[in-house]
């Protein structure tokens, strides 16, 4: 049964050591080096088949903004500090494959940059050129647990 025809997906807790206090260091941003902090989350339930992140920026001037997306991973993993060889991510709307960190406009008030971690009950199986949107809606059909991390950042 996939998740839209559930409802609302249960929840799973998302944290990070790296972002204390809820802000992103300088190193996570475009201001630094531009890593990937890491991610931990609570065991996925079962039936769980792959897991896949969004990181998203819904208070960016034209609307919301991807920052990332990665799928095709591990539903055994409950942890993330770089991308394993076997998963994939999708094409931001920076206009390339992979984490693109914070980085709103100077002078905007912080922005809030949300993780988004789901649980899927079938693997996605998406090709290397899938828009962010069609990546976002394979996910929804598929979203059988989600949880959610937010950090700001800005400059």
């Amino acid at each position: 049964m996939n998740g839209s025809s559930q409802g609302n997906p249960s929840p799973l807790t998302v944290t990070s050591p790296d972002l204390a206090g809820g802000t992103f260091p300088r190193e996570f941003t475009c201001d630094g080096a531009n890593r990937l902090p890491r991610l931990e989350w609570s065991t996925p339930p079962s039936g769980t088949q792959e897991v896949a992140i969004e990181m998203l920026d819904p208070d960016a001037p034209g609307g919301t903004f991807t920052h990332w997306l990665a799928y095709g991973l591990s539903p055994g993993m409950s942890s993330l500090a770089a991308m394993p060889a076997n998963a994939a991510e999708g094409v931001n709307d920076f206009g390339r494959r992979g984490y693109g960190g914070p980085c709103p406009p100077e002078g905007d008030r912080p922005h809030h940059y949300v993780f988004r971690l789901y649980a899927l009950d079938a693997p996605l199986r998406l090709a290397a050129s899938t828009s962010p949107g069609d990546v976002r809606a394979a996910i929804g059909r598929h979203a059988i647990a989600s949880g959610r991390l937010t950090g700001r950042f800005g400059r």
